[in-house]
């Protein structure tokens, strides 16, 4: 409601209009908000912005001194929100979307990308529902950020050869300091 007053005195002062937020306020159609609608959705859990940063830098940089590999590195928090995308120079756009789509995957099936890729071979109900999600990539490189054994979020890392070990290192340089 407040965005639509906003929007509204902005409509209005475009048109050389002068109208008091009050008159605005009158204007508008009068709707009960239940107070369960008001309270705000608490933040989901996940590692700082700092954090995540320095988790993907390091895993970018790990990879690259690995054979010089050109990769993408994605950090998404507990609700599969995208903290943060870096990309090497160079990497490919397979590789910067797949680095989300393995933090994805393996958040939301609560297991390594690695460990879904040994699991697919004798599974076919879940190779299905990975083949049938195209956002979902199990491919070795999606990791799971856990701090005292809850999940607050997952690292993917696309595009190089050995993505796994690289967003390892990225989470471990981090994983002392998440909370």
């Amino acid at each position: 409601m407040q965005y639509i007053k906003q929007l509204a005195l902005v409509i209005i002062s475009s048109s050389a209009v002068a109208v008091s937020a009050a008159e605005v306020n009158e204007a508008l159609p009068k709707t009960e908000t239940p107070a369960a609608n008001t309270a705000r959705v608490p933040a989901a859990k996940g590692p700082s912005l700092e954090l995540a940063i320095e988790a993907a830098r390091v895993a970018i940089e790990t990879c690259a001194a690995d054979g010089g590999q050109k990769i993408g590195a994605s950090v998404v928090d507990s609700a599969g929100v995208l903290k943060v995308l870096l990309a090497a120079d160079g990497t490919s756009p397979r590789g910067v979307t797949s680095s989300t789509n393995k933090a994805v995957t393996a958040l939301h099936f609560k297991k390594s990308t690695s460990a879904l890729t040994e699991q697919i071979k004798t599974d076919k109900a879940l190779a299905d529902t990975i083949a049938a999600t195209p956002t979902f990539n199990a491919r070795p490189g999606g990791i799971l950020i856990q701090v005292n054994g809850e999940t607050i979020g997952a690292i993917g890392v696309g595009g190089g050869k050995t993505d796994e070990p690289c967003a390892l290192a990225g989470l471990n340089k981090v994983q002392a300091r998440l909370q």
